[in-house]
């Protein structure tokens, strides 16, 4: 069925007006296409990752070579989705949004992963992300230790 505006109604889930390239702390989660496990396991509360979450994590260290205005904080890869925390830092020439960044890290794992597994044009990621803004130092140190307790309380 093709896309019809008046019957199908997409909503931004982003906050409304804010602006996702001003520098910040934002907490983002990645699912998998239909929640796949592709990257590993956890076993005994730690996230065993296997040679597509390798590959995975090392694209997403990979992200502050791409964007010279990000650094990366705490992230966890589990078997079907990503967290991690993206600071966007102040700087004069060209500031890149949240957006931008998490389309460059989808596409470019995506496209890695297809040609490994020579599965090209196959969905490794799920439409959008979820991002959260983070205002203060508590609610950074919620975040991380989120991130961090991860694996622990995973559960199928």
């Amino acid at each position: 069925m093709a896309y019809n505006p008046e019957i199908h109604h997409r909503r931004s889930i982003r906050l409304q007006g804010y602006d996702y390239s001003q520098s910040g702390a934002y907490f983002v989660t990645i699912c998998t296409f239909q929640r796949q496990h592709l990257f590993g396991e956890v076993n005994n509360g730690e996230m065993q990752l296997n040679v597509t979450g390798q590959i995975i994590s090392a694209i997403w260290q990979k992200v502050p070579q791409h964007f010279p205005n990000v650094e990366l904080d705490q992230f966890i890869l589990m078997p079907d989705h990503l967290h991690g925390i993206i600071v966007i830092l102040e700087q004069a020439d060209t500031l890149y949004s949240l957006a931008t960044i998490i389309q460059n890290f989808k596409s470019s794992s995506a496209r890695k992963i297809n040609k490994i597994n020579q599965n090209l044009g196959v969905s490794i990621w799920q439409r959008n992300y979820h991002e959260r803004i983070i205002r203060n130092d508590q609610e950074l140190h919620l975040q991380r230790e989120y991130v961090l307790t991860n694996p622990e309380n995973w559960q199928f």
